[in-house]
């Protein structure tokens, strides 16, 4: 897990060594990773779902009426759009009635998704939005690879199979009726596997964060637990768990609170301890005779930093995110306190709360475990392998941009 290393340019084009974990530091990482990817294996066994028929299990139309795309070629001054369907253009125009909600108006050119039903109406269903959204993201793969290069593909590689496990495991396990709580831990405990050692290497500095997160994945998970039951989250208030408690699912929508929050916290945990694991690879390069007390005090204090910029990162994510639920509720005449309590915000505020909890405590951890597994001896080991002395703290080869 992370004896490799990797040799850089220094700024005086020397040879940058790179701190690295002991064999024995080596074998006990692998051996943690070990255990928890057992026990990741064993609890998915315990809550993996039997049956996948209810995914794509809901038609989207009924008997006789169909999903067409339609280009609007005109818009008259009522509103009525004038569209050719795609497919049926020897038809020529047809109308389509503005939509019942809504303050948008149709505009020539717009591409949209209608409902045409047995006597020919069509009724407006959605815009169609493949084009910018596949546009976005042929940029942002673009700009990751060109950026991050292989990295940038391990990441996107790993995102796209955390995905997978949310898709193929978690929503298929939730709807067949497993434990949330299991749920949530073996899903963040896969998919931050997958995402770590992908973008990152198999490599000590990995591990450690890696570690780092899943402590404080398991602390915001506990929390959760007890906070949806305690506050009495019960997530019909929402419109999705509305659809989901008459859809006959039998879901469990408080269960679902809980799994999504410790679900919404692995990204912003991931950032941090990612981050602060490599910040302490960095302090062990650049001043090798550090104590380890001491690596983990100029780690904290970088810490501190991270944490004061991602706590109201993660609360202006969800301020952003539930906006609209806050503005309709600033309608009423209530109280704060009342307001804030109520079923429409209260998940939001427990959700920030606990993932704010879970990421305060993530750094200290990940700083703690950096400091054991990055020893003082961590350049020497490597010195005494290639024959080099040692770099002293105001030298450049001690700044080293390392892959451990």
């Amino acid at each position: 897990m992370g004896a490799g290393h990797s040799h850089g340019l220094g700024v005086d084009g020397g040879l940058e060594r790179a701190p690295r974990a002991s064999e024995r530091t080596t074998i006990i990482l692998s051996v943690i990773v070990g255990v928890v990817l057992f026990l990741t294996t064993v609890g998915a066994m315990a809550v993996w779902p039997q049956d996948w028929s209810l995914l794509r299990s809901v038609p989207t139309t009924y008997t006789g009426a169909t999903w067409e795309s339609a280009v609007v070629e005109s818009v008259g001054a009522d509103g009525v759009a004038q569209v050719t369907v795609r497919g049926q253009e020897e038809d020529g125009l047809q109308e389509l009635q503005p939509a019942s909600l809504g303050t948008f108006e149709y505009e020539t050119g717009d591409r949209v998704r209608v409902l045409q039903v047995e006597t020919g109406e069509l009724i407006f269903g959605d815009f169609e939005r493949a084009g910018p959204m596949l546009f976005l993201l042929i940029v942002y793969v673009v700009l990751v690879v060109g950026i991050a290069w292989w990295r940038g593909i391990g990441a996107l590689l790993g995102l796209a199979a955390a995905f997978g496990i949310i898709i193929f495991f978690t929503v298929p396990a939730l709807f067949d009726g497993g434990d949330p709580l299991v749920i949530g831990l073996v899903t963040g405990s896969g998919a931050l596997a997958v995402l770590l050692y992908l973008a990152h290497g198999f490599n000590a500095r990995t591990t450690t964060a890696y570690l780092g997160t899943l402590a404080g994945l398991s602390i915001t998970a506990i929390l959760a637990w007890w906070a949806v039951d305690a506050s009495r989250l019960t997530g019909i208030w929402s419109e999705e768990g509305t659809h989901l408690e008459l859809s006959g699912r039998s879901v469990d929508l408080q269960g679902l609170v809980l799994c999504g929050i410790i679900i919404a916290g692995l990204g912003v945990l991931n950032d941090v301890t990612v981050t602060q694991a490599s910040a302490i690879w960095e302090l062990r390069a650049a001043r090798p005779e550090i104590s380890r007390w001491n690596l983990f005090q100029r780690g904290m204090r970088i810490g501190r930093d991270h944490i004061a910029s991602t706590v109201y990162t993660i609360a202006f994510a969800y301020v952003g995110a539930a906006l609209p639920a806050i503005m309709l509720i600033s309608l009423y005449d209530s109280a704060l306190g009342t307001t804030l309590t109520g079923a429409e915000i209260a998940e939001e505020v427990v959700r920030t709360l606990v993932s704010s909890i879970g990421l305060v405590l993530a750094v200290p951890l990940t700083t703690g475990i950096g400091a054991l597994v990055v020893g003082r001896d961590a350049i020497a080991d490597e010195d005494r392998r290639t024959g080099d002395e040692p770099d002293g703290p105001g030298t450049p080869g001690a700044s080293a941009t390392m892959e451990s």
